[in-house]
């Protein structure tokens, strides 16, 4: 069984959720506490971790969710490494993750019709 959704009569072949994408996300950074990895790379792990985490678990909107994950992407392009090849793959799965829900955003254009500051009064 294949897993990128190849087969639209299967539907043990959908690909997965946002919910479960952000879930995955989460489970990859949060794997690499395990592992002995550089300082500088476990700052921006930890903190995208910390995102992700929050992505995962709160009661938000899809937009909110896209934007945060794209936050742990941005977090992520920091890290060139980490001094160990399991926590390197796994931050790698992470990135991966990512980008598949930013870009999975993008084709409906919802994130740039909303404020993105955080703003109240929608920045007017």
């Amino acid at each position: 069984m294949s897993e990128t959704g190849d087969d639209p009569e299967d539907p043990g072949d959908e690909p997965p959720s946002l919910d479960e994408r952000v879930t995955r996300l989460h489970a990859e950074l949060e794997a690499t506490e395990e592992r002995p990895i550089e300082r500088e790379a476990a700052r921006w792990i930890g903190e995208a971790q910390a995102v992700a985490g929050d992505a995962a678990t709160g009661d938000l909107a899809e937009e909110v969710v896209r934007e945060r994950v794209g936050h742990v992407a941005e977090l992520l392009s920091h890290v060139d490494g980490t001094g160990d090849e399991s926590a390197d793959e796994r931050v790698e799965r992470a990135r991966e993750l990512a980008a598949s829900v930013v870009e999975s955003g993008d084709s409906t254009g919802s994130i740039e019709s909303g404020d993105s500051t955080g703003s109240i009064d929608g920045g007017e």
